[in-house]
Protein backbone atom coordinates (compact mmCIF):
# COMPACT_ATOMS: atom_id res chain seq x y z
CA UNK A 1 0.00 0.00 0.00
CA UNK A 2 1.22 3.34 -0.71
CA UNK A 3 2.18 4.71 2.61
CA UNK A 4 0.61 8.27 2.28
CA UNK A 5 -2.52 6.58 2.10
CA UNK A 6 -4.51 4.27 4.48
CA UNK A 7 -6.89 1.25 3.70
CA UNK A 8 -10.49 1.92 1.87
CA UNK A 9 -13.54 0.26 0.96
CA UNK A 10 -13.37 0.36 -2.53
CA UNK A 11 -16.61 -0.78 -4.68
CA UNK A 12 -16.02 -1.52 -8.31
CA UNK A 13 -18.77 -2.16 -10.88
CA UNK A 14 -18.53 -4.30 -13.64
CA UNK A 15 -15.57 -6.06 -11.98
CA UNK A 16 -15.43 -9.62 -13.67
CA UNK A 17 -12.96 -8.47 -16.76
CA UNK A 18 -10.92 -6.04 -18.32
CA UNK A 19 -10.19 -2.28 -16.59
CA UNK A 20 -12.45 -3.33 -13.51
CA UNK A 21 -10.94 -6.97 -13.31
CA UNK A 22 -7.57 -5.04 -13.31
CA UNK A 23 -8.30 -2.15 -11.02
CA UNK A 24 -9.47 -4.22 -8.41
CA UNK A 25 -6.55 -6.21 -8.47
CA UNK A 26 -4.05 -3.26 -8.16
CA UNK A 27 -6.66 -2.05 -5.63
CA UNK A 28 -6.22 -4.84 -3.11
CA UNK A 29 -2.81 -5.36 -4.19
CA UNK A 30 -2.30 -1.77 -2.58
CA UNK A 31 -3.87 -2.68 0.52
CA UNK A 32 -7.64 -1.71 -0.03
CA UNK A 33 -10.73 -3.85 0.50
CA UNK A 34 -12.26 -4.15 -2.50
CA UNK A 35 -15.78 -4.76 -3.30
CA UNK A 36 -16.54 -6.02 -6.36
CA UNK A 37 -19.85 -6.11 -8.33
CA UNK A 38 -20.26 -7.96 -11.74
CA UNK A 39 -23.46 -10.24 -13.76
CA UNK A 40 -20.61 -12.81 -14.41
CA UNK A 41 -20.73 -14.20 -10.28
CA UNK A 42 -18.39 -16.91 -11.56
CA UNK A 43 -16.20 -15.17 -12.51
CA UNK A 44 -16.39 -12.55 -9.71
CA UNK A 45 -15.84 -15.71 -7.34
CA UNK A 46 -12.81 -16.76 -9.26
CA UNK A 47 -11.26 -13.53 -8.93
CA UNK A 48 -12.34 -12.97 -5.48
CA UNK A 49 -10.31 -16.25 -4.46
CA UNK A 50 -7.09 -14.85 -6.79
CA UNK A 51 -7.43 -12.10 -4.88
CA UNK A 52 -7.42 -13.72 -1.12
CA UNK A 53 -4.79 -16.31 -2.61
CA UNK A 54 -2.35 -13.08 -2.97
CA UNK A 55 -3.26 -11.86 -0.27
CA UNK A 56 -5.92 -8.87 -0.65
CA UNK A 57 -8.73 -8.62 0.71
CA UNK A 58 -12.15 -8.77 -1.40
CA UNK A 59 -15.82 -10.31 -1.21
CA UNK A 60 -18.21 -10.03 -3.91
CA UNK A 61 -21.95 -9.27 -4.89
CA UNK A 62 -24.40 -10.14 -7.95
CA UNK A 63 -25.28 -6.79 -9.95
CA UNK A 64 -26.86 -5.46 -12.61
CA UNK A 65 -26.39 -2.07 -12.73
CA UNK A 66 -29.43 -1.18 -14.89
CA UNK A 67 -31.10 -2.48 -11.69
CA UNK A 68 -31.28 0.69 -8.99
CA UNK A 69 -32.22 -1.81 -6.13
CA UNK A 70 -29.75 -4.18 -7.32
CA UNK A 71 -26.92 -1.52 -7.06
CA UNK A 72 -28.74 -0.06 -3.85
CA UNK A 73 -28.22 -3.11 -2.24
CA UNK A 74 -24.75 -3.13 -3.63
CA UNK A 75 -24.12 0.01 -1.36
CA UNK A 76 -25.63 -1.13 1.34
CA UNK A 77 -23.97 -4.40 1.64
CA UNK A 78 -20.68 -2.87 1.96
CA UNK A 79 -21.94 0.01 4.29
CA UNK A 80 -23.56 -2.54 6.80
CA UNK A 81 -20.52 -4.68 6.71
CA UNK A 82 -17.60 -2.32 6.95
CA UNK A 83 -19.10 1.07 8.07
CA UNK A 84 -18.30 3.53 5.36
CA UNK A 85 -17.72 3.25 1.57
CA UNK A 86 -14.94 5.12 1.00
CA UNK A 87 -14.89 4.80 -2.90
CA UNK A 88 -17.39 3.48 -6.15
CA UNK A 89 -15.84 2.68 -9.72
CA UNK A 90 -18.56 3.13 -11.66
CA UNK A 91 -17.06 0.96 -14.79
CA UNK A 92 -19.52 -0.98 -16.24
CA UNK A 93 -19.80 -0.66 -19.69
CA UNK A 94 -21.15 -1.73 -23.09
CA UNK A 95 -20.02 -1.05 -26.70
CA UNK A 96 -22.30 -2.35 -29.49
CA UNK A 97 -21.00 -0.41 -32.39
CA UNK A 98 -22.37 0.31 -35.49
CA UNK A 99 -23.33 2.83 -37.67
CA UNK A 100 -26.75 4.98 -37.22
CA UNK A 101 -28.05 3.71 -40.10
CA UNK A 102 -28.47 0.41 -39.02
CA UNK A 103 -31.31 1.18 -36.42
CA UNK A 104 -30.09 -0.79 -33.82
CA UNK A 105 -32.69 0.26 -31.28
CA UNK A 106 -32.07 -2.01 -28.86
CA UNK A 107 -28.38 -1.55 -28.68
CA UNK A 108 -28.46 2.10 -28.40
CA UNK A 109 -31.19 1.51 -25.51
CA UNK A 110 -28.59 -1.16 -24.06
CA UNK A 111 -25.82 1.45 -24.15
CA UNK A 112 -28.02 4.10 -22.23
CA UNK A 113 -29.02 1.85 -19.83
CA UNK A 114 -25.91 0.59 -18.87
CA UNK A 115 -23.52 3.19 -19.39
CA UNK A 116 -25.58 6.15 -18.20
CA UNK A 117 -28.45 4.36 -16.10
CA UNK A 118 -25.76 2.10 -14.73
CA UNK A 119 -23.78 5.42 -13.52
CA UNK A 120 -26.78 7.56 -12.22
CA UNK A 121 -27.82 4.02 -9.86
CA UNK A 122 -24.10 4.11 -8.30
CA UNK A 123 -24.64 7.96 -7.75
CA UNK A 124 -28.53 7.55 -6.33
CA UNK A 125 -27.05 5.03 -3.94
CA UNK A 126 -23.41 6.03 -2.38
CA UNK A 127 -24.36 9.75 -2.76
CA UNK A 128 -26.58 9.80 0.70
CA UNK A 129 -24.22 7.42 2.08
CA UNK A 130 -21.03 9.74 1.44
CA UNK A 131 -22.78 12.67 2.80
CA UNK A 132 -23.82 11.26 5.71
CA UNK A 133 -20.09 9.67 6.50
CA UNK A 134 -19.06 13.47 5.15
CA UNK A 135 -16.22 11.92 2.87
CA UNK A 136 -16.15 9.32 -0.30
CA UNK A 137 -15.09 9.54 -3.71
CA UNK A 138 -16.73 8.65 -7.16
CA UNK A 139 -14.57 7.40 -10.43
CA UNK A 140 -16.50 7.27 -13.19
CA UNK A 141 -14.98 5.58 -16.29
CA UNK A 142 -15.91 7.57 -19.21
CA UNK A 143 -14.15 6.84 -22.72
CA UNK A 144 -11.19 9.03 -25.21
CA UNK A 145 -15.12 8.94 -26.28
CA UNK A 146 -16.33 11.68 -24.32
CA UNK A 147 -14.12 14.01 -26.31
CA UNK A 148 -14.03 12.58 -29.57
CA UNK A 149 -16.92 10.76 -32.03
CA UNK A 150 -16.09 8.29 -34.73
CA UNK A 151 -17.79 6.49 -37.30
CA UNK A 152 -20.06 3.39 -35.78
CA UNK A 153 -19.87 5.25 -32.26
CA UNK A 154 -21.80 8.05 -32.13
CA UNK A 155 -24.48 6.50 -29.58
CA UNK A 156 -21.38 5.02 -27.81
CA UNK A 157 -19.65 8.52 -26.99
CA UNK A 158 -22.96 10.19 -26.73
CA UNK A 159 -23.49 7.90 -23.57
CA UNK A 160 -19.55 8.38 -22.82
CA UNK A 161 -19.95 12.19 -23.08
CA UNK A 162 -22.68 12.06 -20.75
CA UNK A 163 -20.82 9.88 -18.38
CA UNK A 164 -18.16 13.10 -18.36
CA UNK A 165 -20.81 15.89 -18.18
CA UNK A 166 -22.86 13.94 -15.87
CA UNK A 167 -19.34 13.76 -13.40
CA UNK A 168 -18.69 17.19 -13.74
CA UNK A 169 -21.72 18.11 -12.64
CA UNK A 170 -21.66 16.36 -9.41
CA UNK A 171 -17.88 17.29 -8.54
CA UNK A 172 -19.30 20.70 -8.75
CA UNK A 173 -22.35 20.20 -6.41
CA UNK A 174 -21.09 18.41 -3.92
CA UNK A 175 -18.45 20.55 -2.54
CA UNK A 176 -15.46 19.82 -0.26
CA UNK A 177 -15.98 16.43 1.15
CA UNK A 178 -16.45 14.57 -1.97
CA UNK A 179 -14.03 13.82 -4.74
CA UNK A 180 -15.41 12.99 -8.17
CA UNK A 181 -12.90 12.01 -10.64
CA UNK A 182 -13.62 11.23 -14.51
CA UNK A 183 -11.08 8.39 -16.16
CA UNK A 184 -10.66 8.37 -20.17
CA UNK A 185 -9.12 5.67 -21.40
CA UNK A 186 -8.74 5.53 -25.06
CA UNK A 187 -8.49 1.79 -26.93
CA UNK A 188 -7.53 -0.09 -24.26
CA UNK A 189 -7.68 -4.21 -23.83
CA UNK A 190 -11.06 -5.80 -23.09
CA UNK A 191 -14.17 -7.61 -23.69
CA UNK A 192 -16.27 -4.49 -24.73
CA UNK A 193 -15.98 -5.28 -28.79
CA UNK A 194 -17.27 -8.45 -28.57
CA UNK A 195 -20.39 -7.09 -28.14
CA UNK A 196 -19.96 -5.15 -31.59
CA UNK A 197 -22.32 -7.27 -33.73
CA UNK A 198 -22.55 -5.05 -36.72
CA UNK A 199 -19.39 -6.52 -38.89
CA UNK A 200 -18.49 -3.30 -40.05
CA UNK A 201 -17.98 -2.12 -36.62
CA UNK A 202 -16.35 -5.12 -35.82
CA UNK A 203 -13.78 -5.40 -38.56
CA UNK A 204 -12.97 -1.31 -38.02
CA UNK A 205 -12.24 -1.93 -34.13
CA UNK A 206 -10.00 -4.72 -34.53
CA UNK A 207 -7.93 -2.73 -36.81
CA UNK A 208 -8.19 -0.11 -33.88
CA UNK A 209 -6.91 -2.22 -31.28
CA UNK A 210 -3.97 -3.14 -32.66
CA UNK A 211 -1.93 -0.60 -30.19
CA UNK A 212 -4.03 -1.08 -27.30
CA UNK A 213 -2.91 -0.55 -23.96
CA UNK A 214 -3.56 -3.61 -21.25
CA UNK A 215 -6.20 -2.58 -18.82
CA UNK A 216 -3.74 -2.72 -15.65
CA UNK A 217 -2.36 0.72 -17.29
CA UNK A 218 -6.45 2.16 -16.84
CA UNK A 219 -6.55 0.73 -13.40
CA UNK A 220 -3.20 2.40 -12.41
CA UNK A 221 -4.49 5.59 -13.24
CA UNK A 222 -7.54 4.98 -11.05
CA UNK A 223 -5.62 4.06 -8.28
CA UNK A 224 -3.36 6.68 -8.42
CA UNK A 225 -6.84 9.34 -8.18
CA UNK A 226 -8.10 6.86 -5.16
CA UNK A 227 -4.52 6.98 -3.50
CA UNK A 228 -4.37 10.91 -3.81
CA UNK A 229 -4.62 13.25 -0.21
CA UNK A 230 -8.06 13.84 0.72
CA UNK A 231 -7.44 17.42 -0.03
CA UNK A 232 -6.54 16.06 -3.54
CA UNK A 233 -8.85 16.13 -6.32
CA UNK A 234 -7.94 14.41 -9.44
CA UNK A 235 -10.17 15.43 -11.72
CA UNK A 236 -10.46 13.82 -15.02
CA UNK A 237 -7.30 11.66 -16.49
CA UNK A 238 -7.24 10.53 -20.06
CA UNK A 239 -5.10 7.59 -20.60
CA UNK A 240 -4.50 6.15 -24.13
CA UNK A 241 -1.72 4.35 -26.46
CA UNK A 242 1.15 6.14 -26.88
CA UNK A 243 1.22 5.24 -30.52
CA UNK A 244 -2.96 6.66 -30.91
CA UNK A 245 -3.87 9.13 -33.16
CA UNK A 246 -7.08 9.49 -31.35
Amino acid sequence: MTPSTSRKIVLVTGASSGIGEATARLLAERGHHVVLGARRTERLAALTEDIRAAGGSAEHHPLDVTDADQVRAFVDAARSGHGRVDVLVNNAGVMPLSKLEALRLDEWNRMIDVNVRGVLHGIAAALPVMQAQRHGQFVNVASIGAHQVSPTAAVYCATKYAVWAISEGLRQEVGGDIRVTTICPGVTESELAESISDPVGREEMRTYRSVAIPASSVGAAIAFAVDQPAEVDVSEIIVRPTASHA
